[in-house]
C-alpha cells in the first residue's frame, strides 16, 4: 500500500509542464527513492480524461482512474499524479478520485498565478486546445460570468475549496508562482519541497520546454481552428496532427517577438479579483509554499491584443509558417521507411496550401 499520494490538480499554466517534465524525466531516479509516477505521462492523462468523464476522451485510452490507484497500491513509498486538467473535475468526481486511493495518506497540491499573466496565457492554451475565440471575447465571456469554466480550473481558492476540503488542513497545499526574473528553478523546489524530493535527486534540465507563442503565431493558429471544420478533432487527433507537427515543429520557432497582454481598461477589475482572492486564501487553512502576494499583479501595463494585429503581420506570419512546414515536412521525408510520414505530409501541404488561399483573401479585405 502507498504511504502517501501527492495529487497535483492545477492549475494550467502555472508551470506544470515544467514540473512535469522534471518529473518524468527523472522517473528512474524518483523511484528508486522511493517516489512512484503510476503509469506513465500519457497513462495520468487517460485517467484525468477517465475520472473527469469528458466527452473528448480517446476511445483507444486503456488508462483509467482506477488502474493508476491500483498501481499505486501496489507500492510502499510516496505516489505522485500530476495533471493540470484535474482541476476541471466535478466536486463528486474529486471525491471519487481522492477516495480511489484509501487508505493511503492524500495530499492535494495546487498552483496558483496572479491573474493579469493567467488571463493570455490560459486564452492561448484555450487555441491551442483547437478553440477559435478571440482574446476580447475571451476577457468578455470571463467578465461576464459566461465562462465558469475558468474560475473552476484555474483559481487556486476554487480549486483548494473543491478539492483540498477532501482532506485534512495539513495535506492541503498551495504552491504560488513566483514573479519573473526568479530562479529558474524556485517553482520546483517549492513543489519538490512539498513531496520531500531531495536537492540534487532531479536532473532540472528540460528539453521540451512550453514557450508561448507570439501574437501573430497565435492568431495564425486560431484561423487555422477555424479553418479546420470537422478535421482533427479535439483532443488527441489535434495533439497528433496539429500540436505536434504546426505548433510543436513551428509555430514555437517562429519569430514570436509580438508579445500580447490585458489592456490597461481591464486592470481595475483584475486587481480587485486578486485582492478577493487572496483574502479567501489567507482564511483557507492550508500550507503556503510561496507567498500570497505573489498572487498580486505587478507591472500592469498597457500591452496590444492579438486582435489588433494589421493583417499584412498575419499574413506574413502565415507565409513564414507555411515555409516552415516544407521544412519540416522534408526533415520527416528523409527519415528511413518513412512512407506513413510522407502520407501525412502530403495531407499537410495540401492543407497548408488551402491555408494560403484563405489568408491572401483576407488579406485583400
Amino acid at each position: 500500500m502507498a504511504r502517501r499520494v501527492f495529487l497535483h490538480v492545477g492549475a494550467p499554466k502555472t508551470g506544470s509542464t515544467y514540473v512535469q517534465n522534471v518529473l518524468w524525466n527523472n522517473q528512474g531516479a524518483l523511484r528508486g527513492a522511493g517516489i512512484l509516477l503510476p503509469g506513465g505521462n500519457w497513462a495520468q492523462d487517460q485517467a484525468m480524461t477517465d475520472l473527469r468523464e469528458v466527452e473528448w476522451r480517446d476511445p483507444r485510452a486503456s488508462w483509467t482512474w482506477q488502474r493508476l490507484a491500483d498501481e499505486a497500491a501496489g507500492w510502499h513509498g510516496d505516489v505522485i499524479v500530476s495533471n493540470e486538467a484535474l482541476g476541471g473535475a466535478t466536486p463528486e468526481q474529486a471525491a471519487r478520485g481522492v477516495a480511489a486511493f484509501a487508505p493511503a495518506e492524500v495530499h492535494v497540491i495546487v498552483t496558483g498565478r496572479d491573474l493579469w499573466r493567467t488571463f493570455p496565457s490560459m486564452w492561448q492554451q484555450s487555441i491551442r486546445a483547437r478553440n477559435t475565440w478571440t482574446f476580447t471575447e475571451f476577457l468578455t465571456a470571463v467578465e461576464e460570468g459566461r465562462f465558469p469554466t475558468f474560475w473552476e480550473m484555474h483559481t487556486p481558492n476554487r480549486m483548494l475549496k473543491k478539492w483540498g476540503d477532501l482532506v485534512p488542513a495539513a495535506q492541503r497545499h498551495l504552491v504560488t508562482v513566483p514573479p519573473p526574473g526568479t530562479p529558474h528553478d524556485t517553482l520546483w523546489k517549492r513543489f519538490a519541497g512539498i513531496v520531500g524530493i531531495p536537492d540534487g535527486l532531479c536532473d532540472l534540465e528540460d528539453p521540451t520546454a512550453n514557450p508561448s507563442l507570439g501574437a501573430a503565431e497565435i492568431e495564425v493558429l486560431r484561423r487555422v481552428n477555424g479553418a479546420l471544420g470537422e478535421k482533427f478533432p479535439h483532443r488527441t487527433p489535434y495533439q497528433l496532427v496539429v500540436q505536434r507537427h504546426l505548433v510543436n515543429a513551428v509555430l514555437k520557432n517562429g519569430r514570436n517577438d509580438v508579445r500580447f497582454g490585458v489592456g490597461l481598461d481591464r486592470a481595475g477589475w483584475v486587481a480587485d479579483l486578486a485582492e478577493q482572492q487572496i483574502k479567501e486564501l489567507r482564511d483557507y487553512p492550508c500550507q503556503i509554499v510561496g507567498d500570497l502576494d505573489e498572487l498580486r499583479p505587478v507591472n500592469m501595463k498597457e500591452s496590444s491584443s492579438p486582435d489588433d494585429l494589421d493583417e499584412s503581420r498575419v499574413l506574413e506570419t502565415a507565409i513564414e509558417t507555411i515555409v516552415g512546414m516544407l521544412e519540416h515536412a522534408d526533415e520527416l521525408t528523409r527519415v528511413p521507411n518513412a512512407d506513413g510520414i510522407r502520407a501525412l505530409e502530403l495531407l499537410k501541404l495540401r492543407a497548408a496550401t488551402r491555408l494560403k488561399r484563405t489568408l491572401k483573401k483576407a488579406g485583400r479585405r
